[in-house]
């Protein structure tokens, strides 16, 4: 069984973007494992397994555009499903 279902991949463009300051926020508000934040002020890539995708998007899409917005089912691919 997965903790956590979906893999939540996406792109944050804007300005005075801050990989830690995203990472805390991400650390501090969502549940969740296998965080990824790397990119610079301009571009930051995200990468997070949590079971509500929903709220990275809506915080992402307070701080900067989003877009290559990916969501996989974990669970369903591990049942050999398309996801």
């Amino acid at each position: 069984m997965i903790e956590f279902r979906y893999d939540t991949q996406l792109l944050i463009q804007g300005e005075n973007l801050s990989e830690d300051a995203i990472s805390d926020y991400f650390n501090k508000n969502f549940k969740g494992d296998c965080l990824l934040a790397c990119g610079d002020e301009n571009l930051i890539k995200i990468h997070f397994h949590t079971n509500e995708p929903w709220e990275v998007l809506k915080y992402c899409s307070s701080i900067g555009e989003i877009f290559d917005i990916v969501i996989e089912d974990m669970d369903r691919q591990s049942r050999g499903l398309k996801g």
